[in-house]
């Protein structure tokens, strides 16, 4: 039973009411699209919603808020991953120290040398840009 409900909650194409209209039933991989157009269409409902803290497509009436948080089905899987980090379940990862060091260069930026090749490009953009003119 638990896997069908899981593929339902999954399923970027079943439907869901919108907070801000319930007459607005959309597809699931709409729905965060839905709900920005939504709230900017029906700004005096926006006021009242609250955004659940576990899930951003939880809007709940502001009274109803405290309620949602303890009831949120999506609370388990934020407490799980902050429990997995506190407890060091994080991936081992060498301490390596990077031994890269950058080539040296033999370029002197400071000495103003001339460069041959650029006259001529210099040259020609000169006269392109006297044509432009």
């Amino acid at each position: 039973l638990k896997s069908c409900y899981t593929r339902d909650v999954l399923d970027p194409e079943r439907l869901i009411q919108c907070p801000y209209n319930k007459h607005h039933r959309i597809r699931a991989c709409r729905f965060p699209y839905h709900l920005v157009k939504c709230r900017k269409s029906y700004p005096n409902i926006a006021k009242e919603l609250a955004t659940c803290p576990f899930n951003a497509r939880h809007l709940v009436p502001r009274a109803d808020l405290n309620d949602h948080i303890t009831k949120c089905s999506d609370k388990g899987f934020i407490e799980q991953d902050v429990g997995n980090q506190s407890s060091g379940f994080q991936r081992d990862q060498p301490n390596a120290v990077s031994t890269w060091q950058a080539p040296p260069c033999d370029e002197d930026w400071e000495a103003g040398e001339e460069r041959p090749h650029l006259t001529h490009l210099c040259l020609l953009l000169g006269s392109v840009l006297q044509l432009c003119l």
